[in-house]
């Protein structure tokens, strides 16, 4: 199997939750994926993962989680960080470099926050410690389409404040390939819009006290560049890069995106 790439799935308080697991490394490294986690999880990518990762499976062992399968109407990015320590204990990880995107990194802000002995480096990824009022329009405006059965509209959205210059054009296309494919159910991924407007460890992130390494764009127009600006003022001795010229999907945009991290993670 390509990296020892495997598909796999816990229980977990009366639920299940779907992750994989890749790498061949000594490290043990996490990623958090963002919101689209409510429409897809981690279900069946093992190998495709592992491909597009094939740098981060040959410097450590990988495990991406998804959120629980079932989720409570009112579960927060607190609540899904004490997921993740959970599942540690479980499978035997005592700790973990932790890289989230989006909602992923709301989750590992929270991780650090909560269990810090559970977090040795982290990565913050186009993301926020706290709503603001571009975030706020686009989960919103998000949540009433997922209401609506809107599925289109959600693919367009997503696309055209996702992408910048000659890619926007394909990430439109993309997006509405994956639009035909329109979900039976929207709760989950309504929760989990709904978890971000409700996330706030602005006043409690001086407490992230492991290296932390945070990426903006500057044209991010599903959070803005200001989040991560401010998140660096406060975690204390961080590293910040900010991408000039790209939105909210840079991490699948810019070229040296992965690069950059492994470098940050692989560094003494």
């Amino acid at each position: 199997m390509f990296y020892n790439a495997k598909n796999e799935n816990i229980q977990l308080d009366g639920t299940d939750c779907d992750y994989i697991s890749f790498g061949t490394g000594k490290e043990n490294l996490i990623m958090l994926p963002g919101v689209g986690d409510g429409f897809k999880t981690a279900r069946g990518i093992a190998v495709p993962f592992a491909f597009m990762y094939s740098g981060f499976a040959q410097n450590f062992k990988v495990y991406v989680f998804s959120r629980r399968n079932v989720l409570p109407e009112d579960f927060s990015t607190a609540d899904m960080a004490d997921d993740i320590d959970k599942i540690m204990d479980m499978i035997g990880i005592k700790s973990a470099s932790v890289f989230g995107v989006s909602q992923g990194g709301m989750i590992s802000q929270q991780l650090a926050i909560r269990h810090p002995e559970r977090v040795k480096k982290l990565v913050l990824a186009v993301t926020a410690s706290r709503p603001n009022e571009l975030m706020k329009e686009a989960l919103e405006s998000w949540i009433k389409m997922a209401e609506s059965d809107d599925y289109a509209g959600i693919m367009l959205d997503t696309a055209k404040r996702s992408y910048t210059g000659k890619y926007l054009e394909r990430g439109i296309k993309m997006n509405s390939l994956l639009a035909k494919m329109k979900p039976k159910d929207y709760s989950r991924f309504i929760t989990l819009c709904r978890s971000c407007l409700s996330h706030d460890v602005y006043d409690m992130l001086q407490e992230i006290s492991c290296p932390t390494f945070i990426v903006g764009a500057d044209k991010d127009l599903v959070l803005g560049g200001e989040a991560s600006i401010e998140m660096h003022d406060k975690i204390n001795g961080s590293t910040l890069y900010m991408y000039e010229g790209y939105s909210h999907g840079v991490y699948e945009q810019a070229k040296d995106f992965n690069g950059r991290i492994l470098d940050y993670l692989t560094a003494l």
